[in-house]
């Protein structure tokens, strides 16, 4: 040892001299720990070393806890600094017995301990009026778990559960049924009330299950059903590729480690399990008129009855004087129509003609005027059975829906398009913000495909750049039988290096994406967009695009988004229009905000108001015959969807190399521009704990 005051070696006695007392200090307290295990009197010496430094009982000893192995910072220090006392008191022991003890009392025990391992947790003592049953809970699922538990994860979860309760049953007792098994049985049984079907969660009869191997048996049978329940609750009954091809949501598939934990443990079983259906305001709406459809008996006495073809004929010279046809659903039907004058006139007159001919235009049917059995119909509207079916369609629908709809950084913010009814809404939380009327993609190979992603940025003056399935399908075929119709129609053409062709068109007033483009980058290459043809928005039925979706006010929309993630920059409607010319501009978000496109055939308005919309697609026959088990089992396995191929042209004349692309970049480039760079990796300091 050094003295670093001197620079010159110091004598090791009196370093000697202190271990000496440190040892005999723990070989004292270890012989009063041993005094005070023995059993005799103590004097009040002892007493006193009792009340500075208390010593548990050995039987008294708690188990040892998770907090019993984490690190101590006091205990980490190093000895000589937590267990040396000063020099004044410093005992000068030469023999252990020697130890005065009250000297004892002032020295702390050592800090150096011998490393603890955790005990291993022990499996619950199983009852003895179960273990038969926990036996045959062993035997059947080593034997034939699979049997109950096709899916590997859900297998193996059961098994590690049953395992760590030493196989003790979880829904019986002595055989009998338990609180928390006839909680979760009247769950699945109820199952309808969140538009499944009850007779896909059966469930066992523990009363009529006498024998260990038949309690076993209901057992797994609940276990097995419970889990299905969770299952689909949280994903839903269908994998939605099954429907489209034109869907896609991020996968969120329920945890069967986390069900089992969560249902065995909750105070309301049953409330546990329910939990795992969607949180979203929509669907708990939809749930609710689930309920009251089923529970009111329909009033038929408001349907018009289907009868003779009604219609007016208007006044012609030849013709004067025609006959009004006069019919007694006239009444009702002008009461349906809203048609307040002559409430009670039984004339198909001119007022009722009208009025019929507006109600075919909004529903897509012919509009003459002429009441027919189909416009009945329409005016009828589906009747309640029909109606429960498109309400449980859509519950599904939102199951496919993330749980998380909106930005948390951003008060939940989210935008949401309901294609069918033509809308886009700006929310926070449940909160609207603001929205608009859309225009959404054709029917057919150009419907707008159902989707979640996140909007990045948006483009004022973007550049349109045709996407591929326009060039291959309509523009190339064109311009095989006119080669100026492009350039008649504003459009450059390029051939790229490798061959393939690109068609643009410069940022403009007659751009077909019109002054903002707002982007959130996805496989089907699709985003939304202003347009120069506004008459469109004055459609009831607006169905009209490639895909795309054209917003009404896109100045508005812009604005209202900037506000939220660009709080301080002052975005209004007349500054992003100050920004219109011929440049593009890209605003980008620092946080993105999540776009969700859905197709809700039905869903409550903000009055509360069940409302129902045309399925232009055609998709909820679909959707139905799935949940009611048109495929079993493999429903909820996805299905690939083969892409569309567009190969490079051969017989059609483009211009030469003048107009070639050597950019390398792709078109998913090319539309959104090229990828962010990830970060740099930061380079972290390794902590040692």
């Amino acid at each position: 040892m050094r003295d670093f005051s001197t620079g010159h070696r110091k004598s090791p006695q009196g370093f000697d001299r202190i271990l000496m007392a440190v040892a005999a200090t723990f070989l004292s307290v270890a012989a009063t720990t041993a005094h005070a295990q023995s059993g005799p009197a103590k004097s009040p010496a002892d007493l006193a070393i009792d009340a500075a430094v208390p010593l548990p009982e050995p039987a008294n000893v708690p188990p040892p806890t998770v907090n019993d192995f984490k690190p101590d910072t006091a205990a980490a220090a190093p000895a000589t600094t937590a267990t040396v006392p000063p020099a004044a008191t410093a005992p000068t022991a030469t023999a252990p017995t020697a130890t005065p003890p009250a000297a004892t009392a002032a020295v702390p025990a050592p800090a150096v301990e011998s490393p603890k391992t955790e005990p291993a947790k022990a499996a619950p003592a199983v009852a003895a009026a179960d273990q038969p049953v926990a036996d045959k809970l062993r035997d059947l699922i080593a034997a034939k778990g699979a049997r109950y538990f096709d899916r590997k994860n859900e297998r193996t979860a059961v098994e590690n559960f049953y395992k760590d309760r030493n196989y003790a049953p979880l829904w019986s007792e002595a055989g009998a049924a338990t609180a928390r098994a006839k909680s979760v049985i009247a769950r699945l049984k109820d199952a309808s009330s969140d538009g499944l079907n009850a007779a896909d969660y059966p469930t066992p009869d523990f009363a009529a299950a006498t024998t260990p191997d038949a309690q076993a048996e209901a057992e797994l049978r609940l276990t097995e059903s419970m889990l299905d329940y969770a299952r689909h609750a949280q994903s839903g009954r269908m994998h939605y590729s099954r429907v489209s091809a034109d869907i896609s949501y991020p996968e969120h598939p329920v945890d069967p480690v986390e069900v089992l934990i969560n249902v065995s443990t909750a105070r309301d079983a049953s409330a546990a399990l329910a939990g795992y259906n969607p949180p979203h305001k929509g669907y708990q709406a939809l749930k609710a008129k689930l309920a009251e459809l089923r529970g009111v008996t329909e009033d038929t006495s408001k349907h018009i009855a289907e009868g003779d073809v009604l219609k007016f004929v208007k006044p012609t010279k030849k013709n004067a004087n025609p006959v009004v046809m006069e019919d007694e659903r006239v009444p009702a039907l002008r009461a349906k129509l809203h048609v307040a004058e002559n409430a009670a006139d039984k004339r198909y007159d001119a007022a009722v003609a009208d009025a019929v001919r507006k109600f075919q235009s909004s529903n897509d049917l012919k509009a003459t005027g002429v009441l027919d059995n189909a416009t009945v119909r329409a005016l009828n509207g589906p009747r309640n059975d029909r109606k429960i079916d498109i309400v449980r369609v859509n519950m599904e629908r939102w199951r496919w829906l993330p749980r998380e709809l909106g930005a948390k950084a951003l008060g939940d913010a989210y935008v949401i398009l309901n294609i069918p009814d033509y809308s886009l809404k700006l929310m926070q939380g449940d909160k609207q913000v603001w929205t608009t009327r859309v225009v959404v993609g054709k029917p057919g190979k150009h419907a707008t495909p159902e989707l979640t992603e996140t909007m990045k940025f948006i483009t004022v003056n973007p550049t349109w750049n045709v996407p591929p399935s326009i060039i291959y399908n309509e523009y190339l075929p064109a311009l095989a039988q006119d080669p100026t119709v492009l350039d008649r129609m504003g459009l450059k053409l390029a051939r790229a290096a490798d061959g393939s062709i690109r068609i643009s068109q410069p940022p403009g007033e007659a751009n077909a994406l019109g002054r903002i483009r707002f982007n959130f980058p996805n496989k089907f290459l699709v985003y939304q967009h202003d347009t120069p043809d506004k008459h469109l928005f004055a459609k009831e039925e607006r169905a009209f695009s490639h895909g795309c979706m054209r917003v009404q006010n896109p100045d508005q929309y812009a604005a209202n988004l900037l506000s939220i993630v660009l709080p301080k920059d002052n975005y209004t409607s007349e500054k992003i229009k100050g920004m219109y010319g011929r440049s593009e501009v890209n605003i980008n978000f620092p946080t993105p905000i999540p776009v969700n496109i859905t197709y809700q055939t039905a869903f409550v308005d903000s009055a509360g108001k069940l409302e129902f919309r045309k399925d232009i697609y055609s998709r909820d026959s679909r959707v139905l015959a799935l949940l009611k088990g048109s495929e079993g089992r493999d429903m909820e396995t996805a299905v690939s969807h083969a892409q569309p191929n567009y190969v490079r042209p051969t017989n059609v004349r483009v211009p030469g190399d003048s107009f070639a692309s050597n950019s390398g970049m792709g078109f998913f480039e090319r539309l959104f521009g090229p990828p962010t760079p990830p970060p740099a990796p930061v380079r972290q300091r390794r902590v040692v704990r």
